[in-house]
């Protein structure tokens, strides 16, 4: 597997990003190895709170929230997938699979041993952090998803999913951070938080795993993913620890996802649901400290037994 690795001086004095890089390396899956950046803030002991970026973001889409999360006495783990942020990225589109990407973010967490995690994930963050919660769910004290899911393929794929994926494929300039700043065009991107965004891509090499992430997406029953995504449902249809949906109302996407984890997951009866208004598809971006607030609120109202 031919790896890149973004140069650390494209990384230097990020806007709002100040925190140190940390990182481990994981198997690749073919005998070699890959090493995965996390921001990782925050008490050890504290209980953690797992921050899982989805497509095309990276870790640095959480900077508003992670001070918050911090101020409020929890550690904040905030990985980039592998192809994304300062994690390595395989050069090659087919080295990126659905299954790789779950049995890389498990290394993680099994190199780091986190336990009694808060899950909140976004995006491919949800498709890969659910999953990761339907492994292992005693691992797992609370799931928080936002803009998310975990297609099967059973069911029909919204136009603006299939538009999106085809673009992704097809569009001969792949701009990270104005595919960002398009997803909520009302409140627009300062051009250094935009260029933050495309700091892990120094040019297209760079960016197979972003180029990829939509077509690894389960549309049809036959997809290789969708049985592995089924098998998932049936455990988190069990899922009885507090799981709370925070969609934003701005997402042409996932609008109305909320709906399918309220009714088949018992862990979310009860649970303080809310649409967070005027967020767009990365509500981390637009209405970051609102969202962060919230899941701060949830975790006090839901407090781990002894």
């Amino acid at each position: 597997m031919k790896i890149l690795r973004t140069p650390d001086d494209r990384f230097d004095n990020l806007p709002g990003y100040p925190f140190k890089p940390n990182y481990v390396n994981i198997p690749d899956g073919e005998g070699g190895t890959l090493r995965i950046h996390y921001v990782d803030e925050g008490p050890s002991k504290a209980e953690p709170i797992l921050l899982m970026h989805g497509e095309p973001s990276w870790s640095y889409l959480y900077r508003k929230m992670i001070p918050i999360i911090v101020n409020a006495g929890f550690r904040a783990v905030a990985p980039d997938l592998v192809g994304f942020g300062r994690s390595d990225k395989p050069a090659d589109r087919k080295d990126y699979t659905y299954q790789r990407h779950v049995d890389w973010m498990q290394g993680l967490l099994d190199k780091i041993d986190l336990q009694r995690i808060t899950l909140v994930c976004q995006d491919w963050g949800g498709l890969i952090g659910l999953r990761l919660v339907a492994q292992n769910p005693a691992q797992f004290s609370r799931v928080v998803v936002a803009n998310t899911g975990l297609p099967t393929g059973d069911n029909p794929i919204s136009d603006a999913f299939l538009n999106w994926r085809k673009f992704s494929q097809e569009t001969p300039e792949f701009g990270v951070g104005a595919i960002i700043a398009m997803s909520n065009p009302n409140e627009p991107l300062a051009k250094e938080v935009i260029a933050a965004y495309d700091a892990p891509f120094p040019d297209d090499t760079y960016k197979e795993g972003a180029r990829i992430f939509p077509s690894l997406v389960p549309i049809s029953p036959d997809d290789p993913a969708s049985k592995a995504n089924r098998e998932a449902w049936k455990v988190l249809s069990q899922f009885e620890k507090p799981f709370v949906t925070m969609f934003s109302d701005g997402d042409p996407i996932t609008r109305g996802g909320e709906r399918i984890f309220q009714k088949l997951i018992p862990g979310a009866k009860g649970q303080p649901h809310t649409i967070i208004k005027g967020g767009g598809h990365f509500l981390q971006e637009n209405r970051g400290e609102e969202f962060a607030k919230a899941i701060v609120d949830f975790i006090s109202r839901t407090p781990l037994m002894k």
